[in-house]
């Protein structure tokens, strides 16, 4: 066979060696160690030993499947795949084994689920699932026990949870919303966001004896409040 020939099959891209994961890595200035590899074409998760990494970022690569051997990095607390080409069958289940996880993006991805092990999530505070092809929420973010920021921007979502303030009209759902837990808001800004639910519910219940009485549909978490204003980079 003549060498040289093009081969089939979609771009190899880069394959990140042990030391070049290690001189990327860099202390935050609380002297966690942070890998940042995003913009890099890479192609496959680098297999590395780098249990004691706090942050790693994969953002803006080519990725396709993450291993099982995610839940190697017990120490990690933040983790960004966003624009990728991550697939819902790409998302290991190991994922939910990460207990110190507290931010996750995989927003600009390819994903209409999530592996249900993600409910053993237990410190996860930020969920980015933007610019994917959600249709629905997965039932467990509603029991995240942390959970306090999502951004669910553009997919096409087809629901309508009443109370949960997921809504639908005729322009379809809004593009993100935030999370908030009730005792974390002041006075002020609870009462604004009940307010806002009983717009969105249609107004015509009296506007006082309609606050109480009505569990929302996440649990400990009230309707989400806004729409989501942050962008990709704050996900970053």
């Amino acid at each position: 066979m003549a060498k040289g020939g093009k081969k089939g099959g979609g771009a190899k891209g880069k394959k990140v060696t042990l030391k070049m994961a290690k001189n990327a890595v860099r202390l935050t200035t609380d002297g966690r160690r942070r890998l940042d590899l995003s913009n890099m074409g890479i192609a496959t998760f680098p297999k590395c030993d780098l249990a004691s990494l706090c942050w790693l970022d994969l953002h803006s690569n080519q990725l396709e499947a993450i291993p099982e051997t995610l839940s190697q990095l017990v120490a990690l607390s933040h983790l960004n795949l966003s624009n990728n080409r991550l697939t819902s069958t790409g998302l290991p289940s190991s994922l939910g084994n990460l207990a110190r996880l507290r931010s996750l993006n995989l927003g600009m991805n390819r994903l209409d689920t999530l592996p249900p092990t993600m409910v053993g999530l237990c410190s996860l505070q930020e969920l980015g699932l933007f610019d994917n092809l959600f249709s629905s929420l997965p039932e467990f973010i509603k029991v995240l026990p942390s959970i306090i920021r999502l951004n669910t921007k553009r997919n096409p979502l087809s629901y309508a949870q009443g109370d949960s303030g997921a809504t639908r009209g005729e322009g379809g759902l809004e593009e993100g919303v935030y999370l908030a837990k009730e005792g974390s808001l002041c006075g002020s800004c609870l009462e604004s966001c009940k307010e806002e639910r009983r717009w969105m519910l249609g107004g015509r219940r009296d506007r006082e004896g309609d606050a109480e009485g009505r569990g929302g549909s996440y649990s400990g978490l009230i309707t989400p409040n806004s729409v989501a204003q942050a962008n990709q980079e704050q996900w970053r």
